[in-house]
């Protein structure tokens, strides 16, 4: 659902009395150019409206614009979390890699975890997310029902150590963040989880209301955290890196790697477009190459994929097969396959007999215990667009060879009819023009988001691994059941931006701006009738609990005026010799059209507090 309507959360955020500060008292080092290395138009921005600056490689400075900026955010959410019933706290950021390895999230982030090394020789890393530590303090001070539920959260610094860091503050290595965990005795009923998920869902959703976000709520999947259920709160933008899938008639929402897609037909029957044909195919890198070498569209190709099961659960492999213009979903293969699966290992794959890089579904037939889950889309013998058989080109499960004319009854036999062996099952990736899964009337449409805010149901997965177990009601030890819900402060911020910017720079909604209004006087003689307007007009506007940053730099109007709406301060005053004539001053709200209207001395306060919607 969209969630850019107005919050009817109360305003708890306005402090007593706002701030004054003075452009020359504070550090702002805008630019006309942003540096070269800067992508996104949130990094391109922020750096040059002098809120960030870069330190090493997805590491930055906040600036005081910046900072106060990530200080509104951080209070809305602090101030959402309290309402909802959670309590702050903090963590170290250190945690002793021992405790990830109970857990075995040590090998789930791999080469993003920070791991170091103390003078004892002890293995240490720099947490990305809290779970272990927090679920470790809990059992050391939790023993009873009774002191549940719990709800606990802190805003601090994370770290991941992305391979190659970008866009700022979008994908960085080290950024501020605020995880938050539950812990339940029940999934259902007063103080159960659900109603524990419930409260943080319609706390988030009050948060980035409060923020001013255009926002969507979608389903999710959890990722190395773990959990069942989970939703993103991803901000709607264009240039976002996410891609949503959504039902207009139903309002259904999900990222790209949970959507579901609606019923679809399938069916393998269609007689063979010819005689097998192999096709010697060396050196191709990728299915587009082959598809070019052999005159053959990717939707004419079957991609096959080899996945293979622990040996704690029988072992044994699965062929995942989409068209070749599709992606398989590595989530839906796991759900479909009866047990938990993962990417094959090359080295093992080949060894039992796969031909990697060159997999049909045939495979199955040549490598026991193989199971091939074969996509809709991918199972048709008929061309029901075009009235005649499917035409095909897959592996030839030989190295560097294909074949043309591959067609399902031909090849596979009564495999096709043993579901042990073959099986249907929806298993790629959603995408614009799908049947909606809850409205199989509609089709899915896509749109671009960059995620802000991640909820999960963790269940009992951190309890069991590191033993935190209570006596429950009846006196029976219970492992408890976590949640765990996280926002990105900084990447809040810098998604705001991509969001909410012109060609003149950014439009911060009021909420989080570093400054409400700004005033800018035309001379800045200290003792002079402008700055005194200035500063008499900002200490009313600040007993009214407005942030005001006045501009008194001995610069020319225009450096003022672009500066302003550079840094994206929601109103501007301008003080000038015309206006005082006429005992006015130039009001003008950010992002409107043409020069500012004359508003009188006597109505401006009234009218600034009514245009950033403090009145």
């Amino acid at each position: 659902m969209s969630m850019s309507e107005t919050s009817t959360a109360p305003r708890r955020g306005i402090s007593s009395r706002g701030v004054v500060h003075r452009w020359s008292g504070t550090l702002i080092p805008t630019a006309k150019e942003p540096p070269a290395e800067t992508e996104a138009p949130s990094h391109k921005l922020l750096v040059r409206a002098g809120f960030i600056r870069r330190v090493g490689a997805g590491i930055y400075n906040y600036l005081p614009l910046g900072w106060r900026v990530l200080g509104k955010i951080s209070d809305i959410i602090r101030e959402e979390m309290d309402a909802a019933g959670a309590s702050e706290m903090l963590m170290p950021a250190l945690e002793p890699i021992e405790l990830m390895a109970q857990t075995g999230r040590d090998a789930d982030y791999g080469d993003n975890l920070f791991r170091l090394t103390d003078r004892h020789g002890r293995v240490v890393a720099l947490a990305p997310t809290h779970e272990e530590i927090i679920t470790s303090m809990m059992a050391g001070g939790v023993s009873s029902y009774r002191q549940l539920p719990l709800n606990l959260y802190q805003i601090q610094t994370k770290f991941r150590d992305e391979f190659r860091p970008r866009s700022g503050l979008l994908r960085g290595r080290e950024f501020i963040m605020k995880d938050a965990y539950s812990f339940h005795m029940s999934l259902d009923g007063p103080g159960g989880l659900n109603e524990g998920y419930d409260l943080m869902h319609q706390a988030y959703v009050n948060s980035f209301q409060r923020c001013g976000l255009d926002f969507s709520v979608v389903e999710a999947e959890a990722g190395p955290i773990g959990g069942s259920a989970s939703h993103e709160f991803m901000v709607n933008c264009e240039t976002g890196e996410d891609t949503i899938l959504k039902c207009s008639s139903t309002g259904y929402a999900a990222n790209v790697e949970k959507c579901e897609i609606g019923p679809r037909s399938a069916s393998f029957d269609g007689d063979p477009t010819g005689d097998l044909e192999k096709v010697h195919t060396p050196d191709l890198p990728g299915i587009d190459e082959v598809g070019k070498f052999m005159k053959v569209k990717p939707a004419n190709m079957l991609k096959s994929i080899v996945f293979e099961r622990p040996e704690e659960q029988g072992g044994g492999w699965v062929i995942a097969v989409v068209r070749g213009d599709q992606e398989v979903n590595e989530g839906k293969v796991r759900d479909e396959a009866d047990g938990g699966v993962a990417l094959a290992d090359d080295a093992r794959a080949r060894e039992a007999g796969f031909a990697i890089g060159y997999v049909s579904p045939r495979a199955a037939n040549i490598v026991p215990n193989t199971i091939v889950l074969v996509d809709p889309d991918a199972a048709t013998g008929m061309d029901v667009a075009k009235g005649k058989p499917m035409f095909w080109a897959t592996g030839a499960d030989e190295k560097d060879h294909h074949v043309k004319h591959f067609n399902w009854r031909r090849e596979m036999g009564d495999a096709l009819d043993d579901a042990s062996k073959v099986r249907i099952a929806s298993i790629r990736n959603a995408q614009a023009g799908d049947p909606s899964p809850r409205d199989s009337s509609a089709q899915l449409t896509e749109e671009r988001g960059i995620e802000v805010g991640h909820i999960f149901k963790l269940g009992t997965k951190y309890s069991e691994a590191m033993g935190f177990e209570i006596l429950d009601e009846h006196q029976e030890r219970q492992p408890v059941i976590m949640g765990c819900y996280g926002i990105g402060v900084s990447r809040t911020m810098a998604a705001c931006v991509e969001m909410s910017h012109d060609d003149d720079g950014i439009v911060w909604p009021a909420a989080i701006a570093p400054y409400h209004i700004i005033i800018t006087p035309m001379k800045v003689e200290r003792d002079g009738e402008h700055m005194r307007h200035a500063a008499e007009i900002a200490s009313a506007l600040a007993d009214a609990g407005v942030d005001v940053l006045i501009d008194d730099r001995d610069e020319r109007p225009g450096v003022k005026f672009k500066d302003a709406d550079l840094i994206g301060i929601p109103l501007r005053l301008t003080i000038g010799d015309k206006a005082l004539a006429e005992d006015s001053i130039e009001f003008k709200v950010r992002g409107a059209e043409g020069r500012g209207n004359l508003v009188p001395l006597s109505e401006v306060v009234d009218k600034a507090l009514a245009a950033i919607g403090l009145e």
